[in-house]
């Protein structure tokens, strides 16, 4: 399995180049039969999805539950999730609140550690009260799991 996490606020265009460059990547986990995870959200989530679709890898898209019961996504996810599950082979339910940030990170640790690669679109720069992604990054490294660093020429985070 191989997951994707990374900044928030990319822009539309390094996303879109983001997107491209993952397509490539994934190519490589599609021929040896892998999957790809994803937790459901805007942005990231979505390029990596459309990637993985393009390039034939299946995917996997992880919805918050609560109490056994899928929960509601902010309403600028929702549009954002209902594509993943159209392009997701598989959905998988997980306990965990999405307007938490902490619960959401706790999330994606959990994903992490069943993952054996993790794709990671940072800029190098630390983790703040809104993005998580260096913790991320230093989380899965510590964990054993191998992490590979994208950040495409001339991408960039909204300001």
């Amino acid at each position: 399995m191989i997951a994707v996490v990374g900044h928030p606020d990319l822009t539309a265009p390094t996303l879109k180049m983001v997107e491209e460059e993952l397509c490539w990547r994934l190519a490589e986990f599609a021929r040896a039969g892998k999957a790809g995870l994803v937790r459901a959200g805007q942005g990231l989530p979505v390029a990596f999805g459309r990637a993985a679709r393009a390039a034939g890898l299946a995917l996997v898209t992880v919805l918050p539950t609560k109490n056994g019961v899928p929960d509601v996504l902010e309403s600028s996810d929702r549009r954002a999730a209902g594509e993943l599950l159209l392009l997701s082979e598989q959905v998988r339910l997980m306990e965990y609140d999405p307007a938490d940030r902490g619960a959401c990170v706790g999330a994606d640790e959990d994903l992490m550690r069943s993952c054996a690669r993790v794709l990671a679109v940072w800029d190098g720069s630390p983790s703040d009260g809104r993005d998580a992604t260096a913790h991320l990054v230093a989380f899965a490294r510590s964990s054993g799991v191998d992490v590979e660093v994208l950040w495409p020429d001339g991408a960039s985070r909204r300001g």
